[in-house]
């Protein structure tokens, strides 16, 4: 009897079973009500006979969506944030060796027993910008030149005070001169009359074309160009590296670029290529391009740098096309007016080409001395500078370096500091880290922060370089965050600077 008690107690009610499948078959048919809709079916054709889910016609493009967004990030020309691992293409492209080469990729111990290059700083500078220009030795001699000394060149319109060389003084380990710039190298010219000079700057103040009514800064513009080298302190010197007030770097530099631009016979090295403002230049190109064509030189490879590419015309244009132009005789025979036009003419180019505005940015540079001193450089400043562009116009050194260096140089006389991290203003090259090329940080507590916590604040700043990345080039480079490297910005010329190089080495 026991038995059948609890066998009773276990087996439920029919009353309560019936209860349970009512509660189970009504949650069914509200999920069924749910997706009802999806499960609706259409036909392909308003009279075929086949048909598909609702659901799945909905859920393919959300598919294809879904493998376009993957294949973007995986793609190495990609701007998105996320990288393949090991294998993929790399993120950094390399380019040719076949004029120039990285010097040193990552770091080597720095050689401060070597043999030191005929050269210095040279810094244009006055004594209200002194803040900038500490910056600027601060940042140099953290960087570079606490191992290897090189010394300074200052020179100044005016005469520096007592503040501004003790004060520099105390940064500086090589030594420094001080140099006054005579009216012969600074100001206008006596051949130039100055009324007219005047009133070219002022017009451009009133255009509101940048730096163009700063009389000071056609000045300097002009003295980089085709003076500065002719100081009496840098007569000693055969190479020189510029530096600004107000620059920053952010790698070690731990091999001396002087002699390798030496060894490599280089000529000129830049770290950043821009495009000029071009209402700055409208008419430049067409003095370098003459004298180009007067001393009948042929490029070397590095002109075309420096002139805009030819438009690719397709071979055969409707007859409906504007540009469409009818085959001689028949042109000849029956052209009416207003149909066949002949090509519209760029008023700024010169023997078929124009300029593109691309410039080494003269900002920072590492220059011979011998080449800015030699006669065909001088008898180009020259035609440039009679032309009157340095006043009526807002010419900078900047192209002017660079236009010469395109009619006189080619592309292996150039070397491309890419493993150099640079800024100035806005504009910033900050390279990768090299892989397996990194060597423990030497600290540099600089002794002229007096306050002691942040002297070792400002060197643990440096302790933690960004990470290292495939065809990185660079040695603890820690790079500002603010802006987007001139590489991947618009207005870069990098592109150009490859084209002559020999092309990208990498996809």
């Amino acid at each position: 009897m026991g038995f059948v008690q609890n066998l009773y107690r276990r087996v439920p009610s029919t009353q309560a079973s019936m209860e349970k499948l009512d509660g189970l078959s009504r949650r069914a048919e509200k999920n069924n009500s749910r997706f009802a809709f999806f499960r609706r079916r259409i036909r392909l054709k308003g009279n075929s006979s086949v048909s598909i889910p609702l659901g799945i016609v909905l859920l393919f493009p959300c598919i294809v969506i879904i493998v376009i967004l993957i294949l973007f990030v995986r793609h190495p020309d990609s701007g998105g944030i996320m990288m393949m691992p090991a294998g993929a293409p790399p993120s950094i492209r390399k380019i040719s060796e076949k004029h120039d080469r990285v010097f040193v990729t990552g770091c080597l111990e720095p050689q401060n027993t070597g043999p030191r290059a005929n050269a210095a700083f040279v810094v244009l500078a006055r004594n209200k910008e002194l803040d900038g220009v500490i910056q600027s030795i601060k940042s140099i001699e953290r960087h570079f030149n606490r191992w290897f000394h090189y010394p300074y060149v200052f020179l100044n319109d005016g005469d520096f005070n007592s503040t501004f060389k003790e004060t520099v003084l105390n940064h500086t380990s090589g030594s420094v001169e001080w140099g006054q710039i005579g009216p012969e190298m600074w100001g206008f010219p006596d051949w130039v009359d100055k009324d007219v000079a005047k009133e070219g700057i002022a017009k451009q103040g009133d255009a509101a074309i940048m730096y163009g009514g700063m009389e000071s800064y056609h000045h300097m513009c002009r003295f980089y160009s085709g003076f500065f080298f002719k100081h009496e302190l840098l007569q000693k010197y055969n190479w020189y590296w510029r530096l600004e007030p107000e620059i920053k770097y952010f790698c070690d530099i731990t091999y001396d670029p002087f002699v390798h631009m030496i060894r490599e016979k280089k000529t000129y090295g830049f770290t950043i290529a821009v495009k000029e403002l071009r209402e700055t230049v409208p008419n430049i190109f067409r003095y370098a391009s003459a004298y180009k064509r007067l001393n009948n030189l042929t490029s070397q490879g590095l002109w075309e740098m420096f002139i805009e590419k030819p438009e690719e015309k397709p071979a055969d244009l409707p007859k409906d096309d504007p540009k469409y132009k009818k085959p001689l005789p028949e042109e000849i025979l029956n052209s009416e007016p207003g149909t066949g036009a002949l090509p519209e003419i760029d008023p700024e180019a010169m023997e078929g080409e124009s300029y593109n505005m691309c410039h080494f940015w003269s900002n920072f540079e590492i220059a011979s001395l011998d080449w800015l001193r030699s006669k065909e450089y001088n008898d180009f400043f020259e035609m440039m500078d009679k032309s009157g562009g340095f006043w009526t116009e807002r010419w900078g050194d900047a192209p002017i370096h660079s236009l010469a260096a395109g009619a006189l140089l080619s592309p292996k006389d150039i070397h491309y500091f890419r493993d150099f991290g640079y800024r100035h203003t806005t504009i910033q090259h900050c390279p990768a880290n090299a892989p397996a090329r990194q060597l423990p940080r030497i600290p540099f507590l600089e002794k002229t922060t007096l306050d002691e916590k942040k002297r070792i604040e400002e060197d643990e700043y440096w302790a933690t370089p960004d990470p290292p990345k495939e065809n990185g080039v660079g040695c603890r480079c820690k790079c500002d965050t603010d802006i987007v490297d001139v590489e991947g910005k618009q207005g870069s010329c990098l592109a150009e600077w490859v084209d002559v190089a020999g092309g990208w080495a990498s996809p």
